[in-house]
């Protein structure tokens, strides 16, 4: 599981101290009142931004990892949450998502990354930034009956950057709200009753003991 690391260090700020190493967790989530064996469990990398770690602990009563996820790190997907913000305010302006892919993807990537995994890239990070606009006027009585835009929400809570902010404003919503903001997966939509595509990629086949 996920839980907020509180902090207002920069990705930058965060990997030169390796923040991740002093990272704490006072009390384990599920177990507020102790007694679980909560310890630490090392950390793990994220491939963007370069460098960065991400502390956690194990919790052996409930046999689970708890990651501690900074507050500049998008949840579920690779970079910052500035980053995103940032690509979906060019989708936004863009004349159309491909257009928008033109300036969010790097134009050296043109040759390695095809058309459609592009915009895919693309509309999963729009989709996610919207969710997380809605979700978040919904919940937080701060932004009640704000428009779910990032120009509107950085108006009502006076920031330059509205995701950032969210997660702090949100804070106590955070298990609930979907990524990249929140920390619960966000569910993919699929018509009731309709099987696998034949081109959908199923769970691995169970491995057999020898």
């Amino acid at each position: 599981m996920v839980v907020r690391y509180e902090t207002t260090l920069t990705s930058e700020q965060y990997v030169t101290e390796q923040a991740w190493r002093t990272a704490t967790l006072e009390r384990c989530p599920l177990h507020p009142g102790g007694g679980c064996g909560l310890v630490g469990h090392g950390s793990y990398g994220r491939v963007r931004p370069a460098g960065v770690r991400v502390a956690r602990f194990w919790c052996p009563k409930a046999r689970v990892t708890i990651s501690l996820l900074p507050d500049f790190l998008a949840s579920r997907l690779s970079g910052t949450l500035a980053e995103l913000e940032e690509v979906a305010e060019v989708a936004e302006g863009a004349r159309s998502q491909e257009a928008a892919v033109e300036e969010v993807r790097p134009a050296a990537a043109g040759s390695t990354v095809t058309l459609p995994s592009a915009l895919r890239w693309l509309r999963r990070r729009v989709v996610g930034v919207h969710a997380a606009l809605v979700a978040a006027v919904t919940l937080v009585p701060a932004l009640a009956e704000c428009p779910p835009t990032l120009a509107a929400v950085r108006e009502r809570l006076g920031v330059s950057e509205a995701l950032t902010a969210l997660r702090s404003v949100a804070a106590p919503h955070l298990a609930v709200m979907a990524a990249p903001v929140g920390f619960r997966a966000r569910a993919r939509g699929r018509r009731a009753g309709s099987g696998p595509t034949p081109h959908e990629t199923g769970p691995d086949p169970p491995v057999q003991a020898r």
